[in-house]
């Protein structure tokens, strides 16, 4: 039975209210269907405000109905402010009943914590209750399908997103399959060309090359395999068809030697270090013996180079032991490549190994399947409401529900059966043209035709090389099938069968070059024969010692029975492998099935991920597309390859199996022979060069050619770096100036100071503040300064410093005419008492908290401001202050209340005007400081100080590309940062006796500082807007804002000046500057003295000028101004009229002097030195090695672009330089 219940959800609590519902018409007291007052009881307000209606009250009427809600207030209330969410509800709960076998409600009920996504039922009996063991995905309608896509023009972003994936595919598809083309030419067995035609005794080089940057070589490589029973000779691994040694590859190559090497020692691999990469990462070498099967493995990982690893080019490598196979460390690493190369599938696309038959193009399909597969899964259960009954299992910090868990067995279940099943059939099909069958079939025709081609002319003298060959195999196997021999007898043939083959082999050829000479190119006919029967008996002995007990007339040739009978024993003894063979792996049109069920996941899942797509809605999809995307690539880079690596690490602890090479995609090994050629022209080849070891002095030439090329590149690569290191740091530089500063500066200070005189009163004082100040202060603009451009932050502030009463001695003589003493600033005697106003007594501790401040002394932190220098001392930062207020009535009643009380008084020793402006035309906050001092004469002296800085940054495209321009910067410092801790790790102590060293870590330091100044800077900025916003009708200090930017400007500053001074360091290229550079460390020590002798006579010249003229001259004042006066006479800025004018005498004889002995004598001597420095370092100079390394450079650069750049210079070895291009 249905039930209806309305769910209330009232905005206050408690809201009595009654409910009453209508049939056709709106419910009364008096006429309703039914009715309910709330709230009910219960514990919680669901249980208060849910009406459950009992079908019955309807009385069985349907159709409309009306719900009114009545609120119940006390006597006298009009109304209520409330307001009610009703939500209608119909639900009904029911349970099998097995002996009636129908649905009943029997002793059940619906719940009040029912809503419209969650039914609780309420039952007084035990039960079976129905529930899916699978999580119901979103549905779809696909019969919707044309009402779906109608919708495209208002959400095509999915059905927009799996079309690029198709059209990605495609273009994919087109680049893998050219991949598998090339792929196709390096699935093959090269032959050795320098193998020897008469060898028989094959070995398989399997030889990988690393997966480390730089890997791959382009020298001429050559091994030579160590055996028990002798050594190989060198052969030159190389293939005229295919590029052999690249990156991560393996090449297989066929080695021949005339017999069996035995038991294998080592290897021995050495280049001629040519090309344009000569260097070489070998991996690992697997020789397999082909007559036995027998595998060596050799783990090599080495350089084979003259500049890396062991900078050895010639190395012999030992067998490899079962432990050394089984090393942790080999296990992890072979293990980890291949699962990355082959056994993952989105990495393997780039990096399969092209023996696999699993094609490139099969590996992209089986991704873009898998790809489409996990976006259906993913949308069909994106946004299912979770259960809120679902209990959460708790694993440390992941909490999953079994909802989560179902839909990821359930989007398993749909995704990875089909994408397996697709990666096996792909994987382990048999290509149809290399099936085993037909290559038998091949095989055996092959066999045929060359019996038949040898039977054609039976009386032919002197067998083909063939011919022998066959013999001998038949030979070897009807001693191994049809011969009973004791064992001693088996074992003394078979240890010496393949020397004494090779031997027979030897014989047969001489026998067949000496039927082709005849008797007639032998002087005598009679030696002739005497050769000829001499060979014959001893191939008649050799056929003896190999097979006595079988006789076999080796002058006839292989009958087609004796062909076709060695034929089946061969069949006999590798049936085994062959039925394996051929019941490995799937037929080979089982590629359609794999294609058929690539093309129908795809499509199918691309065509319901648009339906839900468009069902979802724009915002919808894009944010499941987000979420796909993120998820996607997080499992990519992350857990995928944390899954390779921890899988490695499993195998290479527990398991330790050495995995086997695959090379069912290359071609049968058993048939490959060696090929045919002239005997002659073979050994010829072992004249090359490159089949012997380069020698000592060729290695230590390339090894010092290789040295001077990296050299170039690191001194090409130091000028490129210091060069965007540069524009980096000047970016920086300017990027924190404006040029509008120093106008604004200009501005300001000419309004402010336009009516100021050299010295000024104390009543001048007030009247240029009353005045000048007041009227700039406050424009015409309220708020605004001047002319209306500089906005007034906060308010300005007067700030006095004063000297203490009686703070100096007066002489005894004088004490009877001036009572009274008080001396010019300092810290020692600055007033800072606090007193009334008019400064009439000191306030004592318990009045102090009702005195106004300007009357009271305030500390620096108190004000938060910074010390001052003036023109005289440095100044405090605190004092006494008084705030002129927000506008200019303000402003001028507390100057009219400052002068009435004497504010200003003989005590005064520096007045301060202290305000911030704010100019947005610029983006420019200035500081402005007004300082009048006097040194207690009674004059005041005007100075300014005035600081731009900026605290918002501006939002157009500069501010971004500064920004970037930092970022940079500070990278290129941690670059450096990276190539000063090699060098101070190699040089240690001897790191710090390198002037350029040092520069270079004043440099990091200072760039380090100026980023901590900045910082702070941007700190104390946010801090003090944020007080001003918060006080904005006080006075707002930026000092500490200021004097952090001031710094941050002095280091960058310096920053510049060393490193343009850096700038000679790279100029050591040149010769002539390597040459001054060189003259003037050797005329060091004279540079010092005479420098020396020089600063000892301007300072005493400095010294006798402020003595004599410090009281006349303000240029002589101080010693400081005397020291610059001297400086700039040397230079010719000098006054002379200003000395002449006080007294020509003295003023003559001691400037005419300082000019002739500075001037004259000691720059003169001084210039001498380094002169005769620079000619003795002429005649002995030598060209560095650095001049060597930009002629390499240089010669680099011009083969770059296309020029030709002679060179006629010589190394000092008497060598021609020569440098390798790359």
């Amino acid at each position: 039975m249905l039930m209806y219940f309305f769910k209330m959800v009232p905005s206050m609590d408690p809201l009595p209210f009654k409910v009453f519902l209508g049939y056709m018409d709106y419910p009364t007291e008096e006429n309703y269907v039914a009715m309910m007052q709330m709230p009910l009881q219960g514990s919680t307000q669901e249980e208060r405000y849910t009406w459950l209606l009992d079908p019955k009250h309807l009385k069985g009427n349907t159709g409309l109905h009306y719900l009114v809600v009545r609120p119940i207030v006390g006597p006298g209330v009009k109304s209520i402010n409330a307001s009610l969410s009703v939500t209608p509800i119909t639900s009904s709960c029911k349970f099998w009943n097995e002996s009636q076998l129908d649905w009943s409600d029997s002793g059940c009920k619906v719940g009040v914590k029912t809503s419209h996504l969650v039914t609780q039922c309420l039952c007084n009996h035990l039960t079976f209750f129905g529930s899916s063991f699978f999580v119901t995905p979103n549905l779809v309608d696909p019969s919707r399908t044309a009402e779906l896509f109608a919708t495209f023009a208002e959400n095509p972003v999915v059905v927009c997103f799996v079309g690029a994936l198709f059209v990605t595919y495609l273009l994919v598809v087109v680049w893998a399959r050219r991949k598998d083309i090339q792929d196709t030419t390096k699935v093959k067995v090269t032959v050795l060309e320098d193998n020897d035609p008469m060898d028989k005794y094959c070995y398989l080089l399997s030889v990988s090359t690393g997966h480390r940057i730089g890997a791959s070589t382009s020298s001429k490589v050559v091994i030579t395999i160590l055996g028990a029973e002798g050594n190989s000779e060198p052969h030159h691994l190389t293939d005229q068809k295919k590029c052999v040694f690249e990156r991560g590859a393996v090449d297989l190559f066929l080695l021949i030697t005339p017999f069996s090497l035995g038991e294998l020692q080592g290897i021995r691999l050495w280049h001629d270090n040519s090309g344009n990469h000569p260097t070489w990462f070998v991996g690992n070498i697997m020789v397999q013996d082909l007559q036995t099967e027998q595998k060596w493995h050799f783990l090599c990982n080495s350089w084979l180079a003259i500049d890396m690893g062991d900078c050895c080019l010639d190395k012999v490598f030992p067998l490899s032991t079962e432990m050394d196979l089984k090393r942790f460390s080999n296990l992890f690493f072979m293990k980890t490549t291949k699962d990355f190369s082959d056994g993952h599938l989105w990495y393997s696309v780039i990096s399969r190994p092209p023996s696999s038959t699993f094609t490139c193009v099969q590996r992209v399909s089986c991704c873009f399947s898998l790809l489409l597969c996990t976006m259906l899964t993913s949308i069909m259960f994106y946004g299912i409401p979770a259960d809120p009954s679902d209990q959460v299992m708790d694993l440390g910090h992941f909490e999953f529900t079994w909802q989560q868990f179902m839909i990821g067995v359930q989007s398993s279940l749909i995704m990875f059966p089909v994408n397996i099943l697709i990666g096996s059939i792909f994987r382990n099909t048999n290509p149809r043209e290399t099936s085993c069958c037909q290559r038998k079939t091949k095989k055996t025709n092959a066999l045929q035709e060359e019996s038949t081609s040898q039977t054609v002319t039976p009386k032919m003298a002197i067998k083909s090389d063939k011919n022998v060959d066959a013999t001998v195999d038949t030979i070897f196997e009807a001693e191994s099938s049809g011969c009973v021999r004791p064992a001693s007898a088996v074992e003394g043939i078979q240890k010496n069968s393949n020397k004494t083959q090779y031997l027979y082999r030897q014989l047969c050829h001489i026998d067949k070059e000496l039927s082709q000479l005849g008797p007639s190119s032998f002087p005598d006919p009679h030696s002739y024969s005497q050769t000829l029967q001499q060979v014959k008996g001893i191939k008649s002995f050799l056929e003896d010692q190999l097979l006595p007990s079988i006789c076999i007339d080796l002058d006839e040739p292989i009958s087609d029975n004796h062909r076709s009978s060695r034929a089946d024993v061969t069949a006999t003894d590798g049936g085994q492998k062959r039925r394996v063979c051929c019941r490995g792996g799937l037929p080979w049109w089982f590629i359609f099935v794999g294609w058929l069920l690539v093309l129908s996941t795809s499509l199918v899942s691309g065509y319901f991920t648009m339906l839900y797509g468009l069902k979802f809605g724009k915002e919808r999809s894009i944010s499941w597309l987000v979420s796909m995307i993120v998820s996607f690539f997080q499992s990519l880079l992350l857990i995928q390859p944390l899954k390779v690596v921890c899988l490695a690490v499993f195998f290479a602890l527990v398991i330790k199996r050495v995995d086997e090479e695959d090379l069912k995609n290359v071609e049968l090994l058993k048939h490959i022979t060696a090929p045919s050629g002239d005997f002659k022209g073979q050994i010829s080849r072992r004249d090359v060069r490159y089949y012997e070891p380069p020698p000592p002095a060729d290695i230590k030439r390339m090894k010092r050619n290789k040295i001077m090329e990296q050299k170039a590149y690191a001194l090409l690569r130091e000028i490129l770096a210091y060069m965007g290191f540069m524009w980096m740091l000047l970016l920086v530089a300017y990027g924190q100036r404006d040029p509008n500063a120093f106008f604004l500066n200009q501005h300001i200070r000419e309004s402010f100071t336009k009516d100021v005189s050299d010295s000024m009163s104390l009543q001048d004082v007030f009247t240029w503040a009353s005045t000048s100040l007041l009227t700039n202060l406050f424009g015409k603009y309220p708020g605004f300064i001047t002319d209306g451009n500089s906005k007034l932050v906060g308010n300005a502030r007067l700030r006095q410093l004063r000297a203490q009463k009686n703070s100096c001695q007066i002489a005894d003589p004088m004490l009877t005419l001036v009572p009274d003493c008080h001396a010019s600033y300092s810290w020692e005697v600055e007033d800072m008492g606090s007193y009334e106003p008019g400064w009439n007594h000191t306030v004592t501790d318990n009045i102090s908290a009702s005195t106004s401040s300007s009357w009271k002394y305030q500390t620096q932190a108190q004000l938060r401001a910074r010390p001052v220098w003036g023109k005289m001392v440095l100044y405090r930062g605190g004092g006494f202050v008084v705030e002129l207020g927000p506008d200019l009535p303000n402003a001028s009643s507390t100057l009219e209340y400052l002068f009435r009380n004497k504010w200003l008084d003989m005590y005064t020793r520096a007045i301060f005007v202290e305000f911030t402006v704010y100019n947005a035309n610029v983006n420019l906050f200035c500081i402005v400081t007004l300082l009048m001092e006097t040194s207690a004469v009674g004059a005041f002296q005007f100075y300014s100080e005035l600081q731009s800085i900026r605290l918002y940054q501006s939002t157009d495209g500069l501010y971004f590309f500064v920004m970037a321009a930092e970022i940079i910067y500070m990278l290129f410092v941690l670059y450096y940062m990276v190539l000063q801790g090699k060098s101070l790790k190699q040089q240690r102590w001897v790191y710090f006796k390198n002037k350029w060293n040092l520069l270079e870590l004043s440099i990091i330091l200072l760039s380090w500082s100026a980023l901590a100044v900045f910082i702070v800077k941007t700190v104390l900025g946010n801090r003090d807007m944020t007080y001003y916003q918060k006080n904005k009708d006080q006075f707002a200090s930026f000092h500490e804002t200021a004097t952090a930017d001031l710094m941050l400007q002095y280091l960058i500053a310096f920053i510049v000046l060393f490193a343009t001074v850096k700038l000679w360091h790279l100029l050591r290229l040149n010769p002539k500057m390597n040459m001054i550079t060189a003259a003037l460390q050797r005329a060091w020590s004279d540079i010092f003295g005479f420098l020396l002798i020089i600063v000892i006579v301007f300072v005493a010249y400095s010294i006798a000028s402020n003595v004599i003229y410090g009281w006349k001259i303000s240029s002589y004042k101080t010693f400081t101004d005397s020291l610059l006066t001297i400086i700039s006479m040397q230079i010719g800025i000098f006054n002379y009229d200003e000395v002449l004018d006080n007294n020509p005498l003295l003023g003559g004889l001691l400037f005419g002097s300082c000019i002739v002995f500075i001037t004259f004598v000691l720059l003169n001597l001084f210039i001498s030195v380094i002169l005769v420095a620079l000619h003795t370092e002429q005649l002995h100079h030598k060209p560095s090695e650095e001049e060597e390394i930009v002629d390499i450079m240089l010669k680099n650069i011009c083969n770059l672009f296309g020029i030709r750049y002679k060179d006629n210079k010589k190394s000092p070895g008497g060598r021609i330089l020569v440098a390798a291009v790359p």
